[in-house]
């Protein structure tokens, strides 16, 4: 049922804005204040100390934030600022952002000046959640059940640090853990499917559903242009769809697919019709008959066109599989298998496959390997499918998961086992029916659904409303359902439903009346819709069902993962700061985690309060007027960004502006998602320096003056650079007509220093899980929320179901299902600003830019950094820096060895080859304290003798080579006489590691192994016992 949520009043006044208008397009240019920021070394003191000049006042506590988030202490800094020769912090940063970027125009964030203090955080947070109601019983399914989170992986997975500070596994030999508890997950899709392929998750229903469209799509090589979609599908999921055909031009069509006289002669007939899409079960709660899927499957396939089936999880473990059916893709959630409602995410999608789309899958995929001694090893198989790389050729932007939550939903299967979780979906299935029963029984209202697993939808009595029905169910009753229309509802029981709730609906149904119900009589689904095969009979599901078993094998997965908890990630453009204990607690609040994403907007006041809050916070940082929280990460709001682009020049008549200009050392989505809004991407080059080529940006846009849609800039560069002529390169895209698109991937390097805003920029994504504290979580969950000047706010994305505030009859439709995208994890970022506050967030910024100029001083004595050098005239770099490495390529050792032998020294690796082959770019975020810095530092230096080494002939030298060193390695490992160095050597090259080391759990992976022998699912109990 639709409705709009009314956005709450702010409690700030943002600074205004001044409207300047070039060729028909809107820019806005903020006035400054008379005050400006105060970034001094000794405001940063007195922030850290939680005093003024070393002076305690009884009436400020104690436990301030920015102390516990930043890692150099005040006396640190002065260290690191007289090391490179500054006095000041002040100073420095005027030596490193250049005058024209630089804008020191207080904040104005709904925070403290100060900011919060972490018990105070908690208390404010405890007043917003309590204005949640979150007791009430959220029936209103639609893709979102209640579900039951074993504490046993709440405890060990979602609020564990080593669980979800860890990045996405590309270094697979200290990713072995999560590795295999995704293989896990992989399984239990592929064996729940029967599908023999399957990922490690996608963003939500809604998105993978997208995927599957664009994947039936580019199979036809984009020839075919109509689409079929069952009339049952989810509401969300249409939505996303309809999205997606946007920009190439498919005509989606809505059909009954439960009417073969209506659907045979189209699917026969129609040469256009590539795919056809049906929900299973559907969701008013029917289950399409078995003749009827098997029907449409042979119709497609005659005509060589794809058939997918969006299918329930839990109703998988009772209901014939879609292999049955021969479908081609399998799609859905896995948010009941534990994950919480959490207003609508994150949740992990599933996506799965036949043998034949086996290359064509979109996300990772877990594979297993084998290392250099010859030991299975689990790595991230065909890396290439993340087709980003692929750039402006992709058919696909998916650049990240939903790890971390489909680890906890691997997990809920693993303690529970295939047995357990059928016998789940049993009672599900009886509850379910027996109420279907009672309601007949009763006679005032009328059952439509003569099937189904969890859900029944109900035409009630013509003296009844949709909206006076939803409004006695929850005043009376504590329930809430789903109204469909004026006249019918829609309600789901799920895994949290008692016998008492039965009873409660029961009365519901007939108008307070009692009936007897008998709960000692177990329904089952007809015997025509049951699966017959077993599934999950792997030891893994099989071995772990008490406590003290899964608490075992939970500790035993997580230790052979390195995370935050163990050292620094260093990785360039990925931003691994603190995800603080204060800012992850509320996530798994019952007044939060509850929240059902359709619940009515005066029931979740406080979250809408807190999102609102957010946006403004985040419209005060960015310099934008108004923000979106729905793209649900960094890729998804690049597409929403540059759809909204495309929307507002299609509704400004400039429809033929396809052109986007993309620097050639752009991230590889930028281009990736320019295409799938169906833009066509023009290369923009860079000078020897780094720099964007102004020239040829000018020569670009005068080319393609008529025709340019857009520009994507990444700031500071993906170079870790702030680029000078950014304003300027800004301003020749604006003098041809085009919009500016600012990545947000580097915003760590502009908190309260500079803004998209201030630079010019027309929108920007904001990666909330790098800059604004989200935790990785292995690879997901991430937000993107988006930024832009008025102009553009009427395009922001809608939701057909619950609009936000800024919905207008011109916003784009959906990209993500719920309207707020991962809510769950937006008090994390929502904390983060206001526990820094005004005063305090800028430093964030300052002490990334701090920790990594330090380190660059450092190592430039022994390695070349790119780009940052006097043949240059740059001399310092932002947030982040390139150790180039390319020079000991002809002396046969490569940056990979560097990047393995940093595993024995207990570190992950900077991110490889990106965004030039043979570097490492090396970023250490502001949570990091001198200590480490110093101990990453000694390391690199350590790995530079054993480079000179190998280069020198010398056999230590081969250390690199073999790098990284397992303890079996170690300790097994016959040929240690022949190699040239000792185990000591190997496992202990500097003094640290004999008192705190991290062992890789494997050595080197064997890459193409992993590829030419694709395996994507644990091994079946036949399949051990061959071997």
């Amino acid at each position: 049922m639709l409705r709009s949520r009314v956005s709450l009043t702010s409690k700030v006044i943002l600074p205004q804005l001044t409207k300047t208008v070039r060729r028909g397009f809107v820019t806005t240019t903020r006035l400054y204040n008379s005050q400006t920021t105060d970034i001094s070394s000794n405001q940063y003191a007195n922030l850290y100390q939680g005093v003024k000049d070393s002076k305690i006042n009884l009436n400020q506590p104690l436990d301030t934030f920015l102390r516990r988030h930043m890692g150099p202490s005040p006396s640190d800094t002065d260290k690191m600022l007289s090391t490179m020769g500054f006095k000041d912090l002040t100073e420095f940063v005027k030596s490193v952002i250049p005058p024209q970027i630089l804008e020191l125009n207080p904040l104005n964030l709904q925070a403290p000046q100060d900011g919060f203090t972490e018990q105070e955080m908690l208390k404010h947070m405890t007043q917003i959640a309590n204005k949640n109601n979150y007791k009430v019983k959220n029936l209103i399914g639609k893709g979102y059940y209640g579900t039951i989170l074993p504490p046993i992986i709440q405890r060990n997975v979602l609020e564990s640090p080593e669980w979800y500070t860890s990045y996405t596994p590309y270094q697979p030999e200290i990713s072995q853990g999560r590795l295999e508890s995704l293989l896990n997950f992989q399984t239990v899709i592929s064996e729940l499917t029967g599908l023999p392929i399957a990922n490690s998750s996608l963003l939500d229903e809604g998105t993978a559903a997208g995927e599957a469209l664009l994947l039936s799509f580019n199979a036809h090589r984009r020839k075919k242009n109509k689409y079929i979609i069952d009339k049952r599908l989810h509401e969300q999921t249409k939505d996303v769809l309809k999205t997606r055909c946007n920009p190439f031009n498919i005509e989606l069509i809505e059909m009954d697919c439960y009417n073969l006289e209506e659907l045979t002669p189209i699917l026969e007939n129609d040469p256009q019709v590539f795919g056809c899409m049906v929900q299973y079960p559907s969701t008013d709660g029917s289950i399409i008959a078995n003749e009827t899927l098997t029907r449409i499957s042979d119709l497609l396939h005659a005509k060589k066109n794809t058939f997918t089936m969006v299918a329930d999880i839990m109703a998988l473990t009772l209901l014939k599989p879609p292999s049955e059916f021969d479908a081609d893709i399998a799609l859905g959630s896995t948010q009941r298998f534990g994950v919480p409602m959490g207003m609508g995410g994150p949740h992990a999608a599933y996506f799965a496959v036949t043998d034949k789309l086996s290359r064509k899958i979109p996300g990772r995929i877990v594979g297993i390997s084998k290392d250099r001694l010859n030991k299975p090893a689990l790595r991230l198989a065909l890396q290439t499918r993340e087709q980003h790389i692929k750039r402006d050729k992709a058919t696909s932007n998916i650049c990240t998961a939903q790890a971390l939550l489909a680890n906890i939903a691997a997990n809920y299967v693993v303690y529970h086992g295939p047995q357990g979780i059928k016998n789940i979906a049993k009672r599900i299935y009886g509850l379910t029916t027996v109420l279907a029963e009672t309601i007949k029984k009763g006679g005032i209202h009328k059952l439509t659904n003569d099937s189904w697993f969890d859900t029944l939808t109900i035409e009630l009595n013509e003296k009844y409303t949709s909206e006076d029905f939803l409004k006695l169910a929850f005043e009376k009753y504590n329930v809430n359902i789903f109204a469909n229309d004026s006249k019918s509802v829609t309600l789901s029981i799920d895994e949290t439903v008692t016998t008492e709730d039965i009873e409660i609906l029961t009365k519901l149904f007939n108008e307070g009346e009692t009936l007897e119900i008998d709960f000692n009589q177990i329904p089952e689904l007809p015997q025509e819709v049951q699966r017959t095969d077993e599934f999950l009979q792997q030891e893994v599901f099989n071995a772990h069902h008490s406590e003290t078993a899964m608490l075992r094998y939970l500790h035993r997965l997580q230790s052979r993962d390195l995370s935050l908890a163990n050292s620094m990630i260093p990785l360039g453009s990925c931003t691994m700061k603190l995800n603080s204990t204060v800012e992850m607690m509320p996530i798994s609040w019952p007044q939060f985690a509850n929240l059902h994403p359709f619940q009515p907007s005066e029931q979740i006041s406080g979250f809408l309060e807190l999102a609102d809050s957010l946006e403004k916070d985040l419209a005060s940082i960015t310099g934008f007027d108004s923000i979106s929280l729905q793209p649900n990460s960094g890729a998804q709001g690049e597409y929403t960004g540059l759809s909204v682009i495309k929307k507002y020049l299609d509704d400004a008549g400039q429809s033929h502006r396809n052109i986007c200009l993309i620097p050639v050392s752009a991230h590889g989505t930028n281009p990736a998602s320019a295409a799938m809004c169906g833009l066509k991407v023009v290369p923009v080059a860079c000078l020897p320096n780094g720099s964007l080529d102004l020239v040829d940006l000018n020569a670009k846009a005068e080319k393609h003056n008529d025709s340019l849609a857009a520009i994507m800039i990444t700031y500071p560069s993906t170079y870790g650079l702030y680029e000078p002529g950014v304003k300027e390169a800004i301003e020749t895209v604006h003098s041809h007509g085009g919009q500016v698109y600012l990545d947000g991937a580097n915003m760590n390097a502009q908190l309260g220093l500079t803004s998209p805003g201030f630079l010019g920029a027309d929108v920007c994504h904001l990666n909330l899980h790098k800059t604004f504290a989200i935790p990785h979580g292995g690879g997901g969950p991430g937000v993107g929320a988006i930024g832009v000047r008025k102009h553009l706010t009427p395009f922001l994305p809608t939701n057909s179901i619950a609009p936000p505030p800024t919905a207008t009859t011109k916003s784009i439709s959906a990209v993500s299902s719920a309207t707020y995208g991962n809510a769950l994890v937006l008090p994390i970022s929502y904390s983060f600003i206001k526990m820094l506050g005004n005063k305090g967030l800028p430093f964030a910024s300052i002490m990334a830019m701090l920790n990594a100029n330090y380190m660059r001083s450092r190592l430039e004595k022994y390695y070349k950094i790119l780009f940052v050098n006097k043949e240059n005239g740059i001399d310092h770099c932002a947030h982040e820096f390139i150790i180039d490495l390319r020079e000991y390529k002809e002396k046969h050792v490569e940056a990979i060895d560097i990047a393995k032998r940093l595993q024995d020294y207990g570190f992950h690796a900077p991110t490889l080859a990106f965004p030039v082959p043979g570097t490492l770019m090396v970023e250490p975020t502001e949570s990091e304290n001198l200590e480490e810095l110093d101990r990453f530092v000694d390391a690199m230096i350590s790995i530079k003798g054993e480079i000179d080494a190998f280069i020198g002939g010398e056999g230590k030298g081969n250390v690199l080579k073999n790098a990284p060193h397992s303890l079996e390695d170690i300790v097994s490992s016959t040929d240690w006489e022949t190699r040239g160095y000792s185990r000591e050597l190997a496992a202990y090259p500097l003094p640290y590691l004999k008192y705190n080391k991290f062992w890789p759990m494997v050595t080197r992976l064997d890459d193409t192994y992993g590829d030419m022998h694709l395996i994507c699912s644990c091994p079946t109990v036949e399949e051990v016992s061959e071997e």
